[in-house]
C-alpha cells in the first residue's frame, strides 16, 4: 500500500516507521527538516520537506498515487485541509486524521475524514478503567 503521512512528530514518525517496516511504501512529509531527520535509519520510505497545506508539496509526495493519507500534524486545520485535498482533489480512497479538539471531530467526519481524537480516546479509556474500579493507582 502507498501511504502519505503529513507530520513527522512522535505520531507521524511511529506510523511511518511501522508502516514501512510492514512492507508499505511510505512518504512522510514535514515542514521541519529536523523532524524528518529523526526517522530511524531503518525507515525505508521517502521524506518530503514541505508544508502539508501546500499543493506543490502534496504533488511532490505523489499524493495522487496513495491508497491512504494520514494527517498527523499538530494542527487540526492543516490535517483537515490535507484530508480534504487527499479525498477530493487527489482522489485518495481513505484519509485518516488526528484531531486534537473533540468539538471538531464530528464536523471533520462530515467533511470526509476518518478521525482519531486522542483526547476523546484517552478520556473514554480512563472512564472505563474508573468504572471497573480496579483499585490500582499511582504508587500501588
Amino acid at each position: 500500500m502507498y501511504v502519505v503521512i503529513a507530520g513527522c512528530g512522535d505520531l507521524g514518525r511511529r506510523l511511518a516507521e511501522d508502516l514501512s517496516r510492514g512492507g508499505n511504501e511510505v512518504v512522510v512529509m514535514d515542514a521541519r527538516r529536523e523532524a524528518l531527520e529523526m526517522l530511524s535509519p531503518e525507515f525505508g520510505g521517502f521524506r518530503v520537506e514541505g508544508d502539508a497545506g501546500d499543493v506543490a508539496t502534496l504533488q511532490q509526495a505523489k499524493l495522487g498515487n496513495a491508497q491512504l493519507a494520514i494527517g498527523a500534524t499538530d494542527d487540526d486545520n492543516v490535517n483537515l485541509f490535507f484530508a480534504q485535498s487527499a479525498r477530493f482533489v487527489f482522489e485518495v480512497p481513505r484519509a485518516l486524521i488526528r484531531v486534537h479538539d473533540p468539538a471538531r471531530e464530528e464536523v471533520f467526519r462530515r467533511l470526509g475524514a476518518e478521525t482519531v481524537c486522542p483526547t476523546s480516546t484517552a478520556a473514554d479509556l480512563m472512564l472505563s478503567l474508573i468504572s471497573k474500579g480496579s483499585g490500582r493507582g499511582a504508587g500501588e
